[in-house]
């Protein structure tokens, strides 16, 4: 396999992995928390991490991997050398459909919802309690996806 290749496939396989264990953290626990709170203090704290999450050190990993799998599976295209090939681009797939598109797709438009409710609005609960549900489903979703990308990126040559 081609240096530059090797390279990208790492970068995306280290991302991948950093991507799947900050989203595991979310569905396995701090979803958990902030549901057991009340629900405006649950509504203000999401809101709260939906801002800070924006921020250089997040979205240079988060973006990052999303351009080192597309510049993996372009190159990976290009010059076919072995059966690995197909596991560097289905992971690629993987993180780029299920876990970026997912989050572009899905995630981020909920979250988007969710920074117009009022918290102290009477319709609140019911809102957030769906919020929950959903993101969560979704986030299961990406974290599968992001560490099914890590593991195909780390398939031996």
């Amino acid at each position: 396999m081609r240096e530059e290749i090797w390279f990208l496939s790492i970068l995306a396989a280290i991302g991948s992995g950093l991507i799947a264990g900050v989203f595991y953290a979310f569905s396995t626990f701090v979803m958990k928390a902030l549901a057991r709170l009340p629900a405006r203090e649950g509504i203000v704290a999401m809101q709260s991490i939906n801002i800070a999450v924006i921020n250089p050190a997040f979205l240079g990993v988060f973006v990052g991997t999303a351009i080192a799998c597309a510049a993996t599976m372009l190159l990976t295209v290009l010059r076919w050398e072995s059966p690995r090939s197909i596991f560097l681009c289905v992971g690629a797939l993987f993180y780029l459909v299920g876990t970026f598109g997912v989050t572009m797709w899905c995630n981020v438009p909920l979250n988007n919802v969710l920074a117009k409710l009022e918290p102290n609005a009477a319709d609140s609960a019911l809102a957030w309690n769906d919020y929950v549900r959903r993101w969560t489903l979704w986030n299961h979703c990406r974290a599968i996806a992001a560490l099914i990308a890590t593991i195909l990126m780390l398939l031996p040559r």
